[in-house]
């Protein structure tokens, strides 16, 4: 145990919308935890630039190219033995992403098919590591345009904003049906990991029993 009584083995994993602070939260919680991150890989990853030129041409690429990274990072995660804060869940991928190209006819019904079965015989098995607690990240939509601009990237501010409105509705939609593990809902204004890094520990003391209650009754 650490001093905010976590289990040094607990995975512990960061999801919400693009821009929201995933990757910053996770840096400051493994900080305080003394913790291992899980960061998603962007700077190398073959498909995302053509992906925001093209919808329809490489979503499905792109779709199993994150199916898989996650999944080895998962496996990963689980043989290290713990102690990870992760940067974005592998099950924001199907029920979000795809789900939603496939809708707006940027993915093939067959492609979706295809995809959705390759993530169910991956992820829905009991040999699957499931992460101890979820952290779901909220904020208004106005938020996280702003944060966008923010980081710079030129592929995500020339993307056109009704995307982004439609990926913080399924969002929403998503965590509120969302069962796979245990979840705590953060918003971005509880805390400013910059210049107040204590204001992450009530945060951290909800996360700690949690991931207790959800041991006790389903324990490892």
């Amino acid at each position: 145990m650490n001093s905010f009584d976590i289990p040094q083995n607990a995975i512990i994993t960061i999801a919400g919308t693009v821009g929201v602070g995933k990757s910053t939260l996770t840096q400051a919680l493994a900080d305080k935890l003394n913790f291992k991150t899980s960061f998603e890989n962007v700077e190398h990853n073959p498909y995302l630039d053509k992906f925001y030129n093209d919808f329809e041409r490489w979503s499905f690429h792109l779709q199993i190219y994150f199916l898989a990274e996650r999944f080895k990072e998962q496996k990963r995660m689980f043989e290290y033995g713990g102690g990870f804060v992760q940067d974005r869940s592998i099950y924001e991928d199907v029920d979000i992403f795809a789900k939603m190209h496939e809708e707006q006819g940027t993915m093939s019904e067959a492609d979706f098919q295809t995809y959705s079965e390759l993530f169910n015989a991956m992820v829905m098995t009991p040999y699957f590591p499931k992460p101890d607690v979820l952290i779901y990240l909220e904020c208004n939509y106005d938020e996280v345009i702003e944060r966008i601009k923010e980081r710079g990237r030129d592929i995500e501010i020339n993307t056109d904003p009704e995307y982004w409105q439609k990926l913080f509705k399924r969002y929403d939609n998503w965590i509120n049906s969302f069962n796979a593990c245990p979840v705590v809902r953060v918003n971005i204004n509880d805390y400013d990991v910059h210049n107040d890094p204590d204001s992450l520990n009530p945060i951290i003391e909800k996360i700690a029993h949690v991931i207790k209650t959800y041991r006790e009754t389903d324990p490892r």
